[in-house]
């Protein structure tokens, strides 16, 4: 018996729905490309425009009154061989971040595990604690900073209630780059609200079994806290690291815009100022932008291929 019915070819069905479907699509992304405009604008206009002129002025001696001359690599091999400033804010860059960075994140995550259990009025202490993360990076801060540990400031009267002879702790090259770490550090609000969200999400049975066979409250943290939270501490060492080397606004206004004293508090991005907006080397200072930046990528990728050795993904089981 001959089957007389008819079958549809496969390619039948698609090829009706894409030459159906075309014009639809290329309507779809027309308006997908309009509502982006906005941000492609903004993207060339702002970042890319600016940054390809940037790279070019790395390679020119420029001061903003006389047109680029063209120099070659000359303002890289002056920054590494011949500029001794330039390797003390670099100095100065890696030991604020070493220090500030593991600081803030220690404190961030102590207040959090205070905080994540629901407890009367615990609502009220978790907004005043992000409170100097609101107001931390702001100049007023920093000048109430700079009263703070100054010579007659309230640091030195409090010491001077348990008989510690003070010092102007801002001036003292030794200490300087400490009370910058202390501010920031001081500034702990937004990476607690993140190890917060995490300690949250950390189901509870997970802490009953392990009390059920006799952990204690250091070892739920060493064997559950913090295994379950690498993911969310990973997020939050990436951002504090690129924000630590980006430090700034406290550096510039506590050392009076000088970086001092004796380059203590010479930051890499104050010490870029200085040569950009104070010296007029807009060349040099393009140069050290770019070096910056590959810089903080290579250390970004860095903490990104170690993440492989500490972080804990839930569906590292099903690999």
């Amino acid at each position: 018996m001959v089957d007389t019915a008819v079958r549809p070819t496969p390619a039948a069905g698609p090829r009706h729905t894409a030459s159906r479907g075309r014009p639809g699509r290329r309507k779809e992304a027309i308006a997908g490309y309009v509502f982006l405009s906005p941000w492609l604008l903004g993207l060339l206009g702002i970042t890319l425009l600016p940054m390809l002129y940037s790279l070019y002025l790395s390679f020119t001696d420029y001061d903003l009154l006389q047109d680029p001359e063209w120099v070659g690599l000359e303002n890289y091999e002056r920054m590494f061989t011949g500029d001794p400033q330039f390797w003390n804010s670099v100095g100065a860059t890696l030991l604020f971040a070493v220090t500030s960075v593991p600081l803030k994140l220690a404190v961030a995550l102590g207040v959090a595990l205070l905080l994540y259990r629901n407890r009367r009025g615990v609502g009220l202490y978790r907004s005043l604690y992000y409170v100097p993360s609101l107001l931390g990076g702001s100049v007023a801060i920093a000048i109430v900073w700079q009263t703070l540990f100054g010579g007659q400031g309230a640091i030195n009267g409090v010491l001077a209630v348990f008989g510690i002879p003070g010092r102007a702790w801002i001036a003292d090259p030794s200490f300087a780059l400490g009370t910058l770490v202390i501010l920031a550090a001081w500034q702990f609000g937004a990476p607690m609200v993140i190890f917060l969200a995490g300690l949250k999400q950390i189901p509870t049975e997970m802490f009953e079994a392990a009390a059920l066979d006799g952990a204690g409250r250091l070892k739920q943290f060493l064997h559950v806290t913090l295994p379950l939270l690498s993911p969310v501490l990973f997020f939050n060492v990436v951002l504090e690291t690129i924000a630590g080397f980006q430090g700034f606004t406290a550096a510039f206004v506590i050392s009076g815009g000088t970086g001092g004293p004796a380059d203590s508090t010479l930051l890499y991005t104050v010490y870029l100022y200085l040569r950009g907006f104070g010296d007029f080397q807009m060349g040099y200072a393009s140069a050290m932008a770019w070096v910056f930046l590959i810089a903080l990528g290579i250390i970004t990728a860095f903490v990104f291929r170690s993440g492989s050795l500490w972080v804990h993904y839930a569906d590292d089981g099903d690999r």
